[in-house]
């Protein structure tokens, strides 16, 4: 399953940042920032559940780039 979420980051450095915490969360496939769209693409692994997943990746992107947040 593959879902966007809306960012709110000022920087690209920090978009990378967040881009980089986001794939080593468990149960992300794949994620990719588009810092121009401020917009987070991200592909969940098979029997995931999307919702739980993302309160991890929020948490690891927080630790990663402190001003950056993802918009559930």
């Amino acid at each position: 399953m593959k879902k966007s979420y809306r960012l709110e980051v000022d920087c690209p450095n920090c978009a990378h940042k967040m881009e980089v915490a986001a794939n080593k969360t468990e149960g992300v496939k794949a994620a990719a920032v588009n810092f121009m769209l401020l917009k987070m693409k991200v592909e969940f692994e098979d029997g995931t559940q999307p919702a739980e997943v993302m309160r991890a990746v929020q948490k690891n992107c927080k630790k990663a780039a402190s001003d950056g947040e993802i918009l559930l």
